[in-house]
């Protein structure tokens, strides 16, 4: 039985190994590590060392390219792992001792080499092989990681910047992701008769699938508002082609709302959002609801618009659930609470000071714990009078 256990899971262990898998391991994985890690090293001032100290230059300045690739914590942890090892492999040191080598058929000569307990070869063997797995990991994982942070660029690239303004509104978005690319997103998008489109969206899930969702449907958005479609109809059209073209596991939540500076009106779909938040000059608050499901889940859903007055002096704020939900150290969520604590505190700041005040109160809440999910708020600010 035991046998039989042993043979299941060394099939599983090996299932789709191949020779030629094994083979580019070093042939071609291993160089691809070596030049990841060396490409900043000056490799014509190297060669002209003596070429008894090449190898050993080589391997400091690998060594050093490697280890500080990694945070100073992993880094400092690799090096007491090395001293640990270095230790360890001298207390099996057995000192030297003559040993027989066959020099010529006809002569054996005695050399003194070091002698090491039975086993330690092995060991060492080992220890080199985990070690060049793990460089090889490292490579391919900062590889990825340039890549993301590239994409993380493009993706910020694609959102508005700065404050924008609508008549005597001033309008500032900020989105920030929990992972190096994330899917919120929002858009402040002028329109050819003045007004303003408003949105504020989020892709289930984070990370780069996310990511390549938010950039689809923020395309499928910009062209379809050309459309100079009334709400109601844009979503509709909108929730057809995010059902056509994801995931049937991923769906979208979406506040979508076309601002008309000329009376301050505020023609809005929210397709399964958080209800924005309103704050009036009298220090009272109220909510946009209605609402409707979330893109993508069924193709035929149908979505109402409803209507809001922007009053001067009146305070626009649509926000992602990463903000209300972000946990303290205690467990305890930031809230809408917390929300309106920062936006009645600070309401008479520029909308960029007070979504950068939202996000800094989010921040102090979490602490030291690390966030789970993006961060996004998007300020509406009409100038009082």
């Amino acid at each position: 039985m035991a046998s039989k256990r042993a043979a299941d899971f060394f099939e599983r262990y090996t299932r789709d190994f191949t020779g030629a898998d094994f083979q580019r391991l070093f042939t071609r994985d291993t160089p691809e590590a070596y030049r990841f890690f060396t490409r900043g090293i000056d490799f014509d001032k190297v060669a002209q060392e003596p070429w008894y100290r090449r190898w050993a230059i080589h391997t400091r300045l690998l060594f050093v390219a490697f280890t500080m690739r990694l945070s100073p914590a992993r880094r400092v942890l690799y090096g007491v792992a090395l001293i640990l090892a270095a230790l360890g492999l001298a207390r099996l040191f057995s000192g030297f001792g003559p040993t027989s080598a066959l020099l010529f058929p006809i002569m054996t000569v005695t050399l003194y080499l070091p002698h090491w307990v039975p086993g330690t070869v092995s060991l060492l063997f080992g220890f080199l092989l985990v070690n060049l797995l793990m460089l090889m990991e490292v490579a391919d994982r900062l590889s990825l990681k340039s890549d993301l942070e590239i994409a993380r660029d493009i993706q910020l690239a694609m959102l508005p910047r700065g404050v924008k303004t609508a008549g005597d509104a001033r309008i500032f978005g900020a989105t920030r992701p929990a992972n190096t690319v994330g899917g919120d997103f929002y858009d402040i998008l002028p329109l050819a008769d003045g007004r303003v489109v408003v949105a504020v969206g989020d892709v289930a899930g984070k990370g780069s699938p996310a990511a390549l969702l938010m950039a689809l449907l923020l395309a499928m958005l910009r062209t379809l508002a050309d459309e100079m479609l009334e709400p109601a109809r844009m979503i509709e059209r909108l929730n057809v082609q995010v059902a056509r073209h994801s995931p049937a596991s991923r769906f979208i939540t979406l506040f979508y709302g076309i601002y008309d500076p000329r009376d301050g009106s505020l023609e809005y779909v929210n397709a399964g959002h958080l209800p924005p938040m309103v704050f009036h000059r009298a220090a009272e608050l109220d909510r946009l609801e209605g609402g409707g499901l979330a893109l993508g889940m069924f193709p035929a859903a149908t979505y109402d618009s409803h209507r809001a007055i922007i009053q001067p002096g009146d305070v626009l704020v649509l926000y992602s659930d990463g903000i209300t939900e972000a946990d303290s150290a205690a467990g305890r969520a930031f809230e809408d609470t917390g929300l309106e604590a920062v936006i009645t505190q600070t309401r008479e700041a520029d909308p960029e000071v007070l979504a950068r005040a939202v996000l800094a109160a989010v921040d102090a809440h979490a602490g030291d714990v690390r966030l789970v999910d993006d961060l996004t708020v998007l300020i509406l600010s009409r100038v009082g009078t």
